[in-house]
């Protein structure tokens, strides 16, 4: 895997290059605020700039782990695969609300949560 740093606007972006299946994709990468709502307490964290979602997602893990509040969604997501089949895991269940800053810019999102959900 290839990585480099893009200057921009004295802002620094990590882009990192590798192979799947034969294609070559370049996953670019910004430092971020996130700050927990409820507690009006924030943290720096990297986040995938295109991850090829059409909706913002974190991990359930990382999420349970720093202590966000989640929110249980009132009816299960279903996921789908580029290619449109079912993703074999399990369906988005839970959400988060939170403040998210970059650069002086803040905005509250939701998030959806991926990953290992019981």
């Amino acid at each position: 895997m290839n990585t480099g740093t893009l200057k921009s606007e004295g802002r620094k972006e990590k882009i990192e290059v590798r192979k799947v299946k034969g294609r070559t994709l370049r996953d670019v990468t910004i430092k971020i605020g996130l700050e927990r709502i409820d507690m009006q307490e924030g943290i720096t964290v990297e986040a995938l700039l295109d991850s090829r979602t059409t909706r913002l997602v974190m991990s359930l893990e990382f999420a349970r782990k720093q202590g966000f509040k989640l929110k249980k969604l009132e009816r299960p997501m279903n996921v789908r695969n580029v290619d449109g089949s079912l993703n074999k895991k399990r369906p988005i269940e839970h959400m988060v609300e939170e403040n998210i800053y970059y650069y002086g810019h803040r905005e509250r999102m939701k998030i959806d949560m991926i990953g290992g959900q019981k």
